[in-house]
């Protein structure tokens, strides 16, 4: 059922998410300052491109302190306007019944684009 569902889920806009936070990644990884974050976005991507048959988990590696500053800063810069677009997505393919699966994917996603120092989607 997973692969059904992340099959529909490319045709239909995951294929387009996913390239979005991977261009923008490298976009970031110009810059010295912006690799942490352009890796990161490109994480996002990947995960993005096949979220059926993952959860959300936190993760076990350690950043220290450094993982603090750097939520901060992609919630300021990046994490924000991500959130609420999935937030939208999910609110517009929540409104038909077919759409519920993606709608809750999306919402799935959210605490991964806001938070992805301390989140990662991992198979089930």
């Amino acid at each position: 059922m997973s692969l059904l569902g992340n099959i529909i889920w490319l045709i239909f806009g995951g294929f387009i998410s996913g390239l979005g936070y991977i261009l923008g990644g490298l976009f970031l990884c110009v810059t010295i300052i912006g690799i942490p974050f352009g890796l990161q976005s490109i994480r996002l991507g990947v995960a993005t491109f096949a979220p059926f048959g993952k959860q959300v988990t936190t993760t076990d590696r350690s950043y220290g302190a450094i993982k603090i500053v750097f939520d901060i800063l992609w919630i300021l810069f990046f994490g924000w306007a991500i959130a609420i677009a999935h937030l939208i997505h999910a609110a517009i393919l929540a409104i038909t019944i077919i759409g519920i699966p993606f709608a809750w994917q999306h919402v799935k996603l959210v605490p991964v684009s806001l938070l992805p120092f301390g989140h990662e989607l991992r198979n089930i």
